[in-house]
């Protein structure tokens, strides 16, 4: 789907404000109510954007310690399986396959290092995980950020 330079202004407004209702964007961007709305649920229904949701942020509720994981894994009952199994680790927040020496990266928040352990040992338990490679984010400086793209997308419109 292609996104103009509105669907970006929009986006860019409730990042900034968050808590603002749509007649609000409407007002601050001056275009119709029905407009905003139309447009997020046109973003929502082809995937540019999720639903509103908060994003917690782990270290905020005592998992301050997060580190990425590669994953190498038998080839032997597939993805779905491996996946379903580590969805069962509620450390876990993301999981990709991806390519390379590893099959998946994994992102792990944890309570401190031991802890880390913890979560790490439970992830080499899972059925046909044969290994992981783990490192510790010591700080991080850019998160999440996909808002300049989509406006630089809707430049190119």
């Amino acid at each position: 789907m292609l996104v103009d330079a509105l669907d970006a202004k929009i986006v860019r407004f409730f990042t900034d404000s968050p808590r603002s209702s749509v007649l609000e964007a409407s007002r601050v961007l001056r275009v119709a109510r029905a407009t905003v709305q139309s447009r997020i649920d046109r973003m929502i229904e082809n995937g540019v954007i999720g639903s509103w949701v908060p994003q917690p942020d782990p270290a905020n509720f005592g998992f301050p310690v997060v580190a990425f994981c590669s994953v190498t894994i038998t080839q032997e009952i597939g993805h779905d399986a491996i996946i379903e199994s580590l969805s069962a680790i509620p450390e876990i927040i993301e999981v990709h396959t991806v390519t390379g020496n590893s099959d998946l990266m994994v992102r792990i928040a944890a309570r401190s290092n031991p802890d880390m352990q913890r979560v790490l040992d439970a992830m080499i338990a899972t059925k046909s995980v044969v290994r992981c490679s783990s490192v510790i984010v010591l700080n991080s400086h850019i998160q999440g950020r996909t808002l300049p793209l989509m406006e630089a997308a809707a430049k190119t419109v």
